[in-house]
């Protein structure tokens, strides 16, 4: 079914970058997945294809705030393969540039959004602590007021960019109350107290830099705090739906590539004396997932347009990335199944697909949370 989701510009824009992730990231891909880290000048370039075109023109972006520009990003490197690479990118455009645009005030935007925009600032967001993870309200780190300072102290862990970074947007509580006692404020790279331990040793996603932070007596000034105290809480689950569904697009186009490499994989591979695409079991599976994929797409499509007419509700983006991640997981597994021995090659892009798909169904909220969010808007009582 032809997607109608995108315009010649979109279009354009996809060949750009195409040809950009072909030339600038997968000839040096395989150093960064034993580095465990991308080059802070990816970023820079990425700046220059337009990824972090989201930042209005007076503070060096292009003012286009178009998540279908996102979402092409996003699709194209899980066709080629490098999705870890820049998935410190996406985290930048699609999750954090919404606090940065949204909750700043002139003089913060002032501050940051120039080297956001030209790449050379890298931006994190600090949520998830040791003790706490899908559930906002258990967040522990503290900041206490002191004049026209904050003095924080505790510790995140699992961040993306959490190497590189420059700023963390960082979740700390400012009260005793679940919800209202939680705000929002920038730590900044050189804040003295601010510490970073080593770059996890993850599964998958090895190009990408994820870190545990802490925080000891770090000084903040009050001019770094995000929106109003206490406001935390309602600034998070506001940006959600976005973050969740950059999860889901990311999810979905990863299992959109790993079934186009296993159909041409199966036109090829012979048993028995002929391509093992000849056989019904074969083509019936296929069938079966390229069937699910078609009707998910149609689905985030739906999603990414009411995203852009403001309308994307919690709802239907815990829906997107809760089918859609694990829609992921199962014709992952399935195309390796399909590939046979060589499936679990890594040579080939289909196993690293494998090991690199299954943080998709925890970060950004666990399938358990989706369900409950969504079993919660049905009022069941209880």
């Amino acid at each position: 079914m032809k997607r109608n989701l995108f315009e010649a510009e979109h279009d354009d824009y996809r060949a750009a970058v195409r040809q950009f992730l072909a030339q600038r990231v997968v000839p040096d891909y395989p150093e960064w997945e034993q580095a465990g880290v991308v080059p802070r000048s990816l970023f820079v370039e990425a700046a220059e294809l337009g990824a972090f075109a989201a930042v209005p023109e007076e503070f060096g972006g292009a003012g286009i705030r178009d998540f279908r520009f996102n979402a092409i990003l996003a699709e194209e490197a899980a066709a080629q393969a490098v999705a870890p690479a820049v998935l410190g990118i996406t985290l930048q455009a699609d999750v954090c540039m919404p606090y940065l645009l949204d909750l700043t005030n002139d003089e913060q935007k002032a501050r940051w959004l120039p080297g956001v925009a030209s790449g050379e600032t890298v931006v994190a967001i600090g949520m998830t602590e040791p003790g706490t993870g899908s559930d906002l309200s258990g967040i522990a780190t503290t900041a206490v007021r002191n004049g026209d300072e904050y003095v924080v102290n505790g510790a995140k862990t699992f961040i993306t960019n959490g190497i590189n970074a420059d700023l963390i947007i960082t979740a700390v509580r400012t009260g005793p109350d679940p919800h209202r006692g939680l705000s929002l404020m920038v730590i900044e790279r050189d804040m003295p107290g601010f510490e970073r331990g080593r770059n996890l040793d993850k599964v998958g996603l090895h190009a990408q830099d994820t870190a545990e932070l802490s925080f000891t007596d770090v000084v903040v000034p009050a001019a770094n705090l995000l929106g109003e105290e206490g406001a935390g809480f309602f600034g998070l689950t506001a940006n959600l739906p976005q973050e969740r569904l950059s999860v889901a697009i990311a999810g979905l186009a990863a299992a959109v590539s790993a079934l186009d490499w296993t159909i041409d994989y199966v036109r090829e591979r012979k048993a028995f004396g002929k391509p093992i695409g000849d056989f019904q079991a074969t083509r019936f599976r296929l069938a079966e997932l390229v069937t699910e994929v078609d009707i998910v797409q149609t689905f985030l499509d739906r999603a990414v347009e009411e995203l852009l007419a403001d309308r994307l509700t919690a709802v239907d983006a815990a829906k997107a990335k809760l089918w859609a991640t694990e829609l992921q997981g199962r014709v992952i597994d399935a195309c390796v199944q399909l590939h046979g021995g060589y499936g679990y090659m890594l040579e080939y892009p289909i196993a690293r697909a494998f090991i690199d798909a299954r943080i998709s169904r925890i970060y950004g909220g666990t399938s358990e949370i989706m369900k409950e969010i969504v079993g919660r808007s049905l009022k069941l009582g209880g």
